[in-house]
């Protein structure tokens, strides 16, 4: 459903969030280490974080990534996914179809518009703070 890129930039900005959290920042190397992506692939993707403004990128000796602990309650899911992947995952056919509408619907057209409302609610309402403190309480987990 989400783009490869999508999938680690939620997961990397949940494991700066949790680092965040703890007064630390962590590295390019550490990031994509724990969420099992390249390096390069990882730096260009935490270049977008930076960019719209969901994570902070500090350079230097003591550099790294973090999240003000003061916005990681505010920032949502749907926001990461905005950032990388903007909003076709709400637009897009459930087969996809190049042209799927009211007017000329794809065979799973009603019920796919039923999922995207959910998945677009829930991520408007799930916050990173909700998920960074699911892992620090050992409720949920980014690695197996």
């Amino acid at each position: 459903m989400f783009s490869k890129a999508c999938e680690y930039g939620i997961k990397a900005s949940i494991y700066i969030a949790y680092n965040s959290y703890e007064g630390k920042r962590v590295s390019l190397k550490d990031i994509a280490k724990e969420i099992d992506s390249p390096e390069a692939f990882t730096a260009k993707i935490l270049q977008d974080l930076a960019r719209h403004n969901i994570i902070n990128s500090v350079k230097g000796a003591y550099g790294g990534f973090e999240i003000d602990k003061k916005d990681i309650q505010s920032i949502k899911l749907s926001e990461i996914v905005n950032a990388i992947d903007g909003d076709k995952i709400y637009k897009g056919c459930g087969l996809g179809l190049h042209t799927c509408e009211e007017e000329h619907p794809c065979p799973v057209h009603d019920q796919f518009k039923i999922v995207r409302t959910e998945l677009k609610n829930m991520l408007e309402s799930t916050n990173l703070e909700q998920l960074a403190l699911d892992i620090k309480s050992g409720v949920t987990f980014l690695k197996i």
